[in-house]
């Protein structure tokens, strides 16, 4: 399969999408069968009013599936796993990072990136440990594919032996990033080194980690050398995983950034994908995954406020987390300074014309202890 320019906008002929359109809309049942690869590239490929509608559709569908009045989100806190398995003595202890995020209202501790080389092999799980030790009811949510390989290599064990581990420990989910798009020629060309794992690695990790009773996100980063062609085949892949474990919780779709690219392509990453496709992208996986897949997030950290809107009332039920940073030490996650308040979200629920809904991990509502007050929406 080629690869596309960077971020190259590729539209399909209205024919093709117009023909596509006309089957989805007649298909009550929708999912990835609903239509073959040919036609949901086309989709894919829609611009103007024929992306209205597509977008109209998959937002019908996410009405069916989700609450159809909700905008939901989940308090939550990142960790950087270099930065908090290495605090000094001059900084506040992990066990003050949660408990202050705990304080903030936080449900889930989002952990991700590898141990350093030069900790003991247990770090990975003595981290689990500390931190669900901490506080009662928090979800960890932590370790990409790469990170839980790393973590079986270094304490000599088997992929399954280290997430049992883990989990006993106190993991709760892990997430689903890593997967870039499942192609491995794509993935070559994003990282020479191999520091992305093969598709059959990741695969094997995550279907893994729904065997021995954890969850997980699915993944997409989009917007870079990979063709329609390669996101339809990414999207299958990942349904088919949730056929098999109906492991994964919901599906997040990324842009890959021109300010996150390896070195070696900064020269030609100069932009991102298009807000048409990302709009075309979320609706198309909306439709996709329906019967497989309730949850549709939409990465508010990665798009333009506008994007966002447009997004929501595409198909997309799921705000995600509100990255909460603290006061003791912001810079312990890796996205620091991205944070959205309760307004924000109250803002953005508005915007799209819904009530916001503070969730779990697990897309429960958590206690009444535990729930962020929302401001009232003004007349």
């Amino acid at each position: 399969m080629l690869l596309r320019a960077w971020a190259e906008d590729i539209l399909a002929p209205n024919e093709r999408v117009t023909a596509a359109l006309s089957r989805v809309r007649d298909d009550p049942t929708l999912g990835a069968d609903a239509l073959d690869d040919d036609g949901w590239v086309a989709l894919l490929g829609a611009c103007g009013a024929h992306l209205d509608e597509l977008c109209d559709l998959a937002d019908s569908v996410r009405r069916h599936v989700t609450d159809p009045d909700a905008l939901t989100f989940v308090v939550n806190r990142n960790f950087d796993t270099g930065v908090v398995s290495r605090l000094g003595p001059d900084d506040p202890g992990l066990d003050e990072l949660v408990a202050e995020a705990v304080g903030l209202g936080a449900t889930e501790i989002c952990m991700q990136g590898p141990l350093p080389a030069e900790l003991p092999a247990d770090g990975y799980v003595r981290l689990v440990e500390e931190i669900t030790g901490t506080a009662d009811g928090l979800h960890l949510h932590a370790y990409r594919a790469p990170e839980i390989v790393d973590g079986a290599e270094r304490a000599g064990v088997s992929v399954a032996e280290h997430l049992e581990r883990l989990r006993s420990a106190g993991l709760g989910s892990v997430p689903g990033t890593a997967a870039q798009i499942l192609d491995d020629t794509v993935r070559a060309t994003l990282s020479p080194s191999g520091s992305a794992p093969p598709v059959g690695s990741w695969v094997d990790v995550i279907e893994t980690a729904h065997r021995v009773g954890l969850f997980s996100t699915a993944t997409m980063l989009y917007g870079h050398v990979e063709t329609p062609a390669h996101q339809i085949a990414h999207l299958r892949l990942l349904l088919e995983i949730q056929r098999r474990t109906g492991g994964f919780s919901e599906l997040i779709l990324m842009p890959l950034l021109p300010e996150n690219v390896p070195p070696h392509l900064a020269g030609s990453a100069s932009r991102t994908a298009s807000e048409r496709e990302t709009r075309a992208l979320h609706a198309v996986a909306r439709l996709m995954s329906a019967g497989l897949l309730d949850h549709l997030q939409v990465a508010w950290t990665k798009l333009p406020a506008a994007t966002v809107d447009l997004v929501l009332r595409g198909g997309a039920d799921d705000l995600g987390g509100l990255l909460l940073d603290g006061a003791l030490m912001p810079a312990a996650g890796p996205e620091a300074g991205r944070v959205l308040d309760a307004a924000a979200v109250v803002d953005i629920a508005a915007r799209a014309g819904r009530t916001p809904r503070q969730r779990t991990t697990r897309y429960e509502e958590p206690g009444s202890d535990r729930q962020l007050p929302l401001p009232q929406v003004s007349a």
